[in-house]
């Protein structure tokens, strides 16, 4: 049986289209697509190091998704003791707003951490734990901005048992009354190998 010929049967030579609905792909297509696939990948990947952080507490140390480590200033010259050290730290006046950043500048893979919760647990107040800039740091160093904090710097190197502290100008670390940059003198900071 034969069906008459109409118009859909006899197709101009330049129409590109393959199948009733389907037309040329258009230019740039398979661009987008890569650009979705790279920006959920990417969604992907630091969700996961968000993870990692938040709920196992497993440090991730990839330096350009990292807070900008602590600049390790200069050692300066210990100050003559004026102080007495601090050694309870429930005897600070709240007023004085004193808080504690822990900065490790050992080999030693998650010493801030460590240190930070021991400090914490005997109640010193611990505002931030961080690399610093270099992780080969030899000497524990409790750094203070303000003279009036020098009994509480020099309470921290008794709690720490070990280190020193020094006087640092206040632009050195912005809104850090303390600063502690562990070293490779502390107990437990081993090189990994």
């Amino acid at each position: 049986m034969a069906y008459p010929k109409d118009r859909f049967d006899e197709l101009p030579d330049d129409l590109q289209r393959i199948g009733a609905h389907r037309g040329p792909a258009r230019r740039g297509r398979g661009w987008i697509a890569f650009a979705w696939a790279a920006l959920a990948t990417l969604v992907l990947i630091v969700g996961g190091i968000v993870g990692l952080r938040t709920f196992m507490g497993i440090e991730v140390d990839i330096p350009f998704l990292s807070a900008t480590p602590a600049a390790t200033p200069a050692a300066t010259a210990t100050p003559t003791p004026t102080a007495e050290p601090v050694l309870d730290p429930t005897t600070i006046d709240p007023a004085r707003a004193i808080t504690t950043s822990i900065y490790n500048g050992s080999a030693t893979t998650g010493l801030q951490n460590t240190v930070g919760d021991a400090l914490a647990a005997a109640g010193w107040t611990i505002d931030a734990r961080a690399l610093a800039s270099t992780r080969d740091v030899a000497v524990t160093t409790v750094y203070y901005s303000d003279p009036a904090n020098e009994d509480v710097a020099r309470g921290l190197v008794v709690a720490l048992g070990v280190g020193e502290i020094a006087l640092v100008p206040a632009e050195t670390y912005p809104g850090n009354p303390l600063n502690i940059v562990l070293g490779a003198d502390y107990p437990g900071a081993t090189p990994e190998g």
